[in-house]
């Protein structure tokens, strides 16, 4: 029977995904079999839980997906002796609507499994105020259970002492209090952290945060704190249907946004996954009978897609015959150009009509549900299709014909329809499943 905790915190940027893969590798390292998943619409951080883990970690998101679909995927964690959930934002951050099982919230996946939480603080600039925060936590919602803090960024002995005694008053265990440690800072650009597989010292650096938590923190008494907990045999898994029998998908740096549940309910339903590299001028496989381009970075790699001769021309006649969508970046990559954060305008596929600029950086973030009003790889017109969506690139153009009525996760209809045009479809939003 594994044991089941959810990492959470106040808000981001305080320490969640460091602790998280610290524990997982700590106890890795004790012999222990690990499993993680990441609560919420984050794209990035399952690949950091794989590479502390060596086991795949995939996302559950409650405002996206239903109870049968999430006990299918935690349900991977059966065999683990260790279960971690790492949260998104803030415990309690959702939206203000409620979706499929609740608001996306990382209290509602804590409340779901009943598995308790353990909250890093980082206590900086106060002190007894930290014990005031942790403990309107504990008390904002009854089936949210407390385990106890991990205290982030401590300034010094004296510091650790106030916010340890006021947490003792107000009955909150602490199990560790860490110093401010640059070795184990994670790089971060403009959607999040560096992705796990451009980091060639990874696993140098979680082995250090491992080592650095097993210093500071109770490991035993973290353990002790979790819950018991066996899954619940799931009807049926996702409600997923894979795009085609042979997909030829980007994979690189720059297409690299993809759910990995996705690309698992793909292969469970029959599916083959053919990877290629557009940043190394590959063209889709000649064989696929559809072709993915998920998000990622082309924004930073826009010149040498441009330049990529043999991809462009091998996507441009794999499109005359067969389905082509992109979600995102990949959307982007489908559109006639891209300006990036210079003011260079570069020639993307021309597929779609779409103009995208980085030089007029505007934030799009947020849960997205979607009508289709046609057809898109996988889906039928008609189809609810719930993704999350988030670039910080301004629409120039969007001349083709909508792919969908979208709203945000209020209800409002936004303009980021989608395009089709042809045999070639996309979305800005990464798509994480269809309504039942």
């Amino acid at each position: 029977m594994a044991a089941g905790l959810v990492i959470s915190a106040p808000a981001s940027g305080v320490g969640k995904t460091t602790l998280t893969l610290a524990l997982a590798r700590a106890w890795r390292n004790r012999g222990l079999n690990v499993q993680c998943f990441k609560s919420g619409p984050d794209y990035i951080d399952p690949a950091f839980h794989a590479a502390a883990t060596g086991r795949a970690s995939v996302n559950v998101d409650s405002w996206a997906m239903d109870r049968v679909s999430i006990a299918h995927l935690v349900g991977r964690g059966a065999d683990a002796d260790v279960v971690l959930a790492e949260g998104s934002m803030g415990l309690f951050d959702g939206v203000a609507a409620r979706g499929v099982s609740g608001t996306g919230a990382t209290a509602d996946i804590a409340e779901m499994l009943g598995w308790p939480v353990v909250l890093v603080i980082d206590p900086s600039g106060q002190a007894q105020t930290a014990a005031a925060i942790a403990a309107g936590l504990r008390d904002y919602r009854p089936g949210v259970r407390l385990a106890g803090v991990v205290l982030n960024r401590v300034a010094s002995p004296r510091h650790e002492d106030l916010v340890r005694r006021a947490l003792n008053e107000v009955g909150i265990a602490v199990f560790g209090a860490l110093p401010r440690h640059a070795e184990i800072s994670l790089p971060k650009r403009h959607l999040g952290l560096v992705q796990a597989e451009e980091q060639a010292e990874i696993g140098k650096l979680i082995d250090e945060a491992a080592r650095f938590i097993a210093e500071h923190v109770d490991l035993d008494a973290v353990l002790q704190s979790a819950a018991k907990w066996s899954p619940h045999p799931a009807t049926n898994g996702l409600n997923v249907t894979p795009p085609g029998q042979r997909i030829a998908l980007a994979r690189d740096a720059a297409f690299s946004f993809v759910y990995p549940h996705m690309l698992e309910a793909w292969r469970a339903a029959g599916a083959e996954i053919v990877p290629f590299s557009p940043l190394a001028d590959e063209a889709p496989d000649a064989s696929a009978n559809v072709c993915w381009l998920p998000g990622g970075y082309p924004e930073l790699h826009a010149g040498r897609i441009a330049a990529n001769a043999r991809f462009r021309s091998g996507l441009r006649g794999f499109a005359e015959t067969r389905p082509v969508h992109g979600e995102c970046g990949g959307y982007m990559v489908l559109g006639a150009a891209l300006t990036d954060a210079d003011g260079v305008r570069h020639e993307m596929a021309g597929l779609l009509g779409l103009e995208t600029s980085f030089a007029k950086r505007r934030m799009h973030l947020g849960y997205r549900l979607a009508e289709l009003a046609a057809p898109m790889p996988g889906h039928e017109a008609g189809a609810r299709l719930r993704g999350h969506e988030f670039h910080y690139s301004t629409i120039l153009a969007q001349p083709d014909t909508p792919l969908a009525v979208v709203h945000d996760a209020t209800g409002t209809v936004i303009a980021e329809t989608g395009s089709r045009r042809g045999h070639a479809t996309g979305t800005f939003f990464h798509l994480i499943a269809e309504d039942r």
